[in-house]
C-alpha cells in the first residue's frame, strides 16, 4: 500500500477517511496490480504455501479488489475473509462472482478493527507495506487481525520485513542546483544568487519517492531494522530505531540517503523475498530518499554511519516520519528529520 497532497492537522477518524478515499480511484489499484515484481512475488508465494493454505481458512487484511484472496483460493484455501473498507470492496465482490469464487471468498466490507468474523482464521496474507514501509500504518492492522483472528501457530504472508539505508549522490539535484549558473551565458541574466534558494527547496525536509539508480548509489546498503510479524508490537512501531554503518564506493559527493525495504515470504524449498531496493527491479514503491541540507565530499571507503529513527507524524498517524544522526568521514555528527508530505495522488492496495 502507498499514498500522498495538503499538509494539515486531522483528527484520527479524518485521516482514516482521506486514507481509504485514497483507494477509491482505479488508478491505485491498477498500478499495484500492473507492478508485476509485487504482484508476483505475491502469487508465487501464496501457491509455493498451498499445502499450508489447502483446506484452510484465510484472512485477507487489506483485500483492495481481491486479488490475494483469489490467488488463496487457487491455492486451495477453504475460505477466506477478503476485508476492504473503501468502496472498492464492491468492484472485488463483482470479481469475485465473475471468477466463479463467491462460495469461498466472503468479501466483507469495514475495518479488520471493527469487523465480526464467524471463526478464527489459519493464515493470514496482506499487502499492507507503504512508502518507506511503514507510511500509511496499515501493518497496525495487520498486528491486530494477528492477534484477535490468527489461530496460534498460524501463517502469516509475508512473516518479515527488513529497512536498508545506504549513502547516494543524486546527479539530478546537481543539476538542478548548477542550473543557475548557467543563465548568465544563456540569457545575459546573473542568476546566480538563486542557488542558495533553491538549495533549501529542493535539499528540504520533504521524504521524496523516487527511483534512485544504482551507478548513484555509493556503497552497499546497510540493514538498521528488521520485524518479524508473528512477534512485532504496535508499541514497537511507535518509535523504530536502528544504527547502521557502510563504507563508500569511491569518490563522490553524498547529498542524499536511500532507504529501502525487503519482505520475506517463508516457503516449504527456501523463503522468497519481495525487494525495493534500486539493485533490484523497480516496483511502485521506488526509494525513499532523504536530501541532506549540505553535500559531503567522500573517497574510497569513507566510513558513513548512524542511526535512524522511524516513527509516526504528530499531524497524522498515518504518516511517517524519518530522523537520521549521521557521520560521513572526519565530518562532525549531523541530524536531520524528515516527513512525507501529505496525500498525493500516487497510491497504492490491491
Amino acid at each position: 500500500m502507498s499514498h500522498v497532497g495538503k499538509k494539515r492537522k486531522v483528527d484520527k477518524s479524518g485521516q482514516d477517511r482521506l486514507y481509504f478515499d485514497s483507494y477509491t480511484d482505479v488508478t491505485i489499484h491498477e498500478e499495484m496490480i500492473a507492478d508485476h515484481v509485487r504482484t508476483n512475488t505475491y502469487r508465487m508465494a501464496i501457491l509455493r504455501n498451498s499445502e499450508l493454505i489447502r483446506g484452510k481458512v484465510v484472512l485477507d487484511v487489506g483485500a483492495g479488489t481481491g486479488v490475494l484472496s483469489m490467488f488463496c483460493v487457487q491455492a486451495g484455501a477453504k475460505k477466506v475473509f477478503a476485508v476492504e473498507a473503501c468502496s472498492i470492496a464492491e468492484q472485488a465482490a463483482n470479481i469475485v462472482q465473475q471468477n466463479n469464487m463467491e462460495d469461498r471468498i466472503e468479501v466483507i466490507r469495514g475495518t479488520v478493527e471493527t469487523v465480526d468474523l464467524p471463526e478464527q482464521v489459519e493464515v493470514i496474507v496482506s499487502e499492507w507495506m507503504g512508502y518507506a514501509l511503514l507510511h500509511e500504518s496499515m501493518l497496525n492492522s495487520v498486528l491486530f487481525a494477528r492477534d484477535k483472528w490468527l489461530k496460534p501457530g498460524g501463517l502469516i504472508l509475508p512473516n518479515k520485513a527488513e529497512l536498508y539505508i545506504s549513502p547516494i549522490s543524486d546527479p539530478v539535484v546537481e543539476d538542478r542546483l548548477q542550473f543557475w549558473y548557467t543563465v548568465k551565458d544563456r540569457y545575459g541574466v546573473d542568476m546566480s544568487g538563486m542557488y542558495g534558494f533553491a538549495r533549501k527547496c529542493i535539499m528540504n525536509s520533504d521524504i521524496a519517492m523516487n527511483s534512485v539508480h544504482v551507478e548513484d548509489v555509493l556503497s552497499h546498503p546497510a540493514r538498521f531494522a528488521e520485524l518479524d510479524l508473528n512477534t512485532v508490537s504496535v508499541d514497537e512501531l511507535r518509535s523504530l530505531k536502528g544504527k547502521f554503518k557502510c563504507e563508500s564506493f569511491g569518490s563522490a559527493a553524498v547529498n542524499a540517503f536511500c532507504v529501502h525495504f525487503t519482505v520475506t515470504f517463508p516457503c516449504p524449498d527456501k523463503p522468497l523475498v519481495l525487494s525495493t531496493s534500486p539493485f533490484k527491479p523497480e516496483t511502485h514503491w521506488k526509494q525513499a530518499v532523504l536530501y541532506l541540507d549540505d553535500a559531503v565530499e567522500v573517497v574510497q571507503d569513507t566510513a558513513v554511519s548512524g542511526e535512524v529513527c522511524m516513527y509516526p507524524s504528530e499531524d497524522s498517524g498515518r504518516h511517517i516520519c524519518i530522523h537520521v544522526d549521521y557521520t560521513i568521514g572526519e565530518e562532525k555528527r549531523q541530524s536531520k528529520s524528515f516527513s512525507i508530505p501529505d496525500w498525493s495522488s500516487e497510491g497504492h492496495t490491491q
